[in-house]
Parts: C-alpha cells; sequence; structure tokens
C-alpha cells in the first residue's frame, strides 16, 4: 500500500514516541511514590476492598490475579523502567513486533492501575494517558513509515480534547461567552503555580484577549488539524503554543504536556531521515493498524454524541479499557477559591486557644506566604482531591475520614504526601479541618506583607476529632 505511510513525519513521530515515554515515567514514578497512602493495603481506599465489590469487566486489572503492595510497587516501578528505555529509544533497537510488545507493557500496567485507582484515578488525563498510549502501540519504529491511519487517529484524539474543552465552556459558564472566566480562573484553579499570582494581575482586557485565543484555538483551529500540510503544522504549532502558556499558568498534571506530545505527531518539517528509507510494512502490520482505524471508528460513536448533546459530560470513558474516551475541562470557573487547613493539636481538651498547628501540603495553598510551586507534569493526587473537597464535602465522602485518621495515628506513609507535619515526635490527640476563603494578595498587599494570599475565616469543615 503506497498510501500506507507518511515517511516526511518521522521525526513528529519520534518526538511524540519519546514525550509519550517520559511522561509515562511521570505517571509511574508518582503511582509509585503515593499509592500506599492512598489505595494501599492500609490506604484510604484499599484496593483489595474495590477488587471484592467490582466485577471484573467493569474494572479489568492485572490485580485480580494477585494484589499485595510489594507486588503493585513492582509493577509501578516495573513501568517506569519500560517508560525509561522507550524515552532511550529501546524500541528501536528491536524488530517491529518486538517494539509493539514494548510499547503495549506500560499501557496493560498503567491501565491496571487506573482501574483500582478509584477517585484518586479519575482525572481525565488518565485516560487520556491510555487512549494514546494504545494508539501508540501501533506507531511503529523506524523499520516502517509512521503509518497514515495511526496518525490521523491521534489527531482524532486531538481534535476531541481541544473541541470538547471548547464547547463545554461555550455550553457552561456564562463568563466564557462574555470573556471574563480568566479575571477569576487564575486565582481559583486547583493547583496555581509560580506564576499564576502574576497572571491574575494581568490588566483585564488582557484577560479578555487570552479568552478569545482560546476560543479560537479550542473551536475554529481542531478542523485544521485534517486540511493539508503545511496548515495541519501551523493549526498543531498554535496549539503548541497555547498549551505552553496553560503551563505557565498552572499545575495541570500531564494534561497539558500530552497535548503538546500529541501535537508534535502532526508536525511535518521536512527534515529528510538520516536513515536509509524505511521498508515496505509487513502484511500483518498492515492488517492490524486497518483493524484498529475499524474498531476506534465504531467506538467513536458515543464521544461524538456526547460532543453535540446539550447535556455534554466533560471527561468520560466509555469503556473499561478507556480506548475511546470524552475530554472536557473548566466548563465552569469559580469565583472565589476556598482551601481547608487541618490543623492538629496535642491538647487532651481540645480548646478554641489551643496550640492548633497546620499541616502544610505540598502544592495546593495553605501558608499565605509561601508561593505555590511548579509540580506538573507530575500528579499530587490528594492536593487536588483537597481543591475538591472544599467545593462540596460530598467530594471527600470516601476518604477524608480515613484521611484523618491516619493523620492521628501519625502514618508515615500518609505523612509522606505532605510538605510539612507540625508533630514530628508524636501524632496530635485531636485534628480539626477549617474552611478558609482564600484570595491573591494585591502588589501593595505583597511588599507590605510578604503574602501571596490573604485569607478569612468561613465554617468548621470537621470538628476536633480524636482516634476512637
Amino acid at each position: 500500500m503506497d498510501w500506507f505511510g507518511a515517511s516526511g513525519q518521522w521525526l513528529g513521530r519520534l518526538v511524540f514516541q519519546r514525550g509519550l515515554a517520559a511522561l509515562y515515567l511521570v505517571a509511574f514514578a508518582g503511582a509509585a511514590l503515593q499509592f500506599r497512602a492512598l489505595i494501599g493495603e492500609r490506604g484510604m481506599l484499599p484496593v483489595p476492598r474495590f477488587l471484592a465489590r467490582v466485577p471484573w469487566r467493569r474494572a479489568p486489572t492485572l490485580f485480580r490475579v494477585h494484589y499485595s503492595d510489594r507486588f503493585f510497587a513492582v509493577c509501578a516501578w516495573t513501568g517506569a523502567a519500560v517508560a525509561a528505555a522507550l524515552l532511550a529509544g529501546a524500541d528501536g533497537l528491536l524488530p517491529l513486533w518486538g517494539a509493539m510488545l514494548l510499547w503495549l507493557v506500560p499501557w496493560a500496567l498503567y491501565l491496571s492501575i487506573v482501574n483500582v485507582g478509584q477517585t484518586w484515578y479519575g482525572f481525565g488525563w488518565e485516560s487520556l494517558l491510555l487512549e494514546v498510549g494504545f494508539l501508540a502501540v501501533f506507531l511503529g519504529n523506524d523499520e516502517v513509515a509512521p503509518p497514515v491511519l495511526v496518525l490521523f487517529l491521534l489527531r482524532w484524539v486531538l481534535f476531541r480534547l481541544e473541541f470538547g474543552a471548547g464547547l463545554i465552556k461555550m455550553r457552561g459558564d456564562a463568563c466564557w461567552r462574555k470573556l471574563t472566566c480568566l479575571y477569576f480562573h487564575h486565582e481559583t484553579q486547583p493547583m496555581p503555580g509560580p506564576l499564576s499570582w502574576f497572571f491574575h494581575h494581568l490588566p483585564r482586557p488582557l484577560h479578555r484577549v487570552e479568552a478569545a485565543a482560546n476560543h479560537v484555538t479550542q473551536l475554529v483551529v481542531p478542523f485544521l488539524l485534517f486540511a493539508p500540510q503545511p496548515v495541519a503544522t501551523a493549526a498543531a504549532a498554535l496549539m503548541i503554543v497555547t498549551q505552553l502558556w496553560l503551563v505557565l499558568s498552572g499545575n495541570f498534571a500531564w494534561l497539558n504536556w500530552l497535548t503538546v506530545v500529541l501535537a508534535a505527531s502532526v508536525l511535518d518539517l521536512g527534515v529528510p531521515h538520516p536513515a536509509p528509507e524505511p521498508s515496505a510494512p509487513p502484511l500483518w502490520y498492515e492488517v492490524l493498524v486497518l483493524a484498529l482505524t475499524v474498531a476506534v471508528a465504531v467506538l467513536s460513536h458515543r464521544p461524538v454524541r456526547n460532543l453535540f448533546s446539550r447535556r455534554q459530560s466533560m471527561n468520560r470513558s466509555y469503556d473499561s479499557l478507556h480506548l475511546v474516551n470524552t475530554y472536557g475541562a473548566f466548563g465552569t470557573v469559580g469565583r472565589v477559591r476556598q482551601e481547608i487547613v487541618i490543623e492538629g493539636t496535642a491538647d487532651e481538651v481540645p480548646r478554641r486557644d489551643s496550640d492548633w498547628r497546620a499541616y502544610e501540603f505540598r502544592g495546593k495553598p495553605g501558608d499565605p506566604r509561601r508561593l505555590p510551586r511548579q509540580f506538573a507534569p507530575y500528579h499530587l493526587r490528594l492536593d487536588w482531591m483537597m481543591w475538591f473537597a472544599a467545593l462540596s464535602p460530598a467530594y471527600a465522602r470516601s476518604w477524608f475520614e480515613p484521611f484523618v485518621e491516619r493523620l492521628l495515628a501519625g502514618d508515615r506513609d500518609t505523612l509522606r504526601l505532605l510538605r510539612h507535619c507540625p508533630f514530628p515526635d508524636a501524632p496530635p490527640v485531636h485534628v480539626r479541618a477549617r474552611v478558609y476563603r482564600y484570595r491573591y494578595t494585591t502588589w501593595r498587599e505583597l511588599r507590605a506583607t510578604g503574602a501571596w494570599w490573604e485569607r478569612t475565616y468561613v465554617r468548621e469543615f470537621l470538628p476536633p476529632t480524636r482516634l476512637r
């Protein structure tokens, strides 16, 4: 099939594959370092308890065969090792079939983790990594030219990702239609970065330009991905610039970086391949790519229906393998930022004037004088869920009490998720949680106080509690 390969896009494939491998490495390392407190055998939402009540077809995973914290750690670090090998180009040292099997390993391992991750893995970028990772299995190595159909399927993912996010904004919060959402977003986003304070204080006319440019990039530019070159390359380049702007303005795990990697697969820079011309693809490979294309086309009907539905879902998987999903982000934007501050005391009888000491998280705002840090593409799962809990206690119903119990018990795995524990020698007797309203200080307030945030007490989230 002369039309099967696009040899001119070898560089785009190379950048895509190495970028995806790097993000796999980040995802597996995060899973290995955080799982014990979150979903381990003694975690807040233990995997064995989840597997006992959920059937196989809803959550296919290697951990159906066996689960222990040690086995989970082996799977996570194995995934990280394979990702590191792919990042170093190990797939290029193997025959085509071996390269495909090597790319299949991290997908299968990460699928196993996501399908037992429960609340902690309920983010859209988990499904996005799995969908893109599955397509990467069929992208081949230097033995063959990048298959046109697989490159098209990657563009189809990028289209749904951007266009879905654009539609959810236009259908959702009125501030997107009025171009005023960015008056609030940089202050109220889940996890601000070190530059978010400065983005918030940009002139309001510039915020309106940002919002308008976002609509163009998400609602118009995605259609140009399917135009002939160099139009498609220009569209992808514009998306990359937009995503890097978002990287600077906040922490969104690997969502922005994976979008950049996807857009890189579209680039056709006209750079000749330094190696000899790739050989013709084997028949079995062509058959697999055609079968993949048909399968994705069939599975796309529900995401397409969702795009045109008045009740559009923001992030949803329609199958337990996360093969073809629907995406979206920030259909609504909060006007007020609320944060839960967790404090402990060693007093046997807690009083208002007791020595209450605050636990500090790694990423979410706490100490008003601490400038937010940059963590993305690394994903701080507990910090993100604390943001959701501040929006509504319903988000924390399944895990917040177990979290507090582990603070009261001085659980080491849980404390490792935090930046600072105020009780280094013995756990507190009581723990409480209070909700504060946080707002960015002004330039004048920052110069006068050195504080990036100003906070005001709102209400009690959890009264003083001790171990039963």
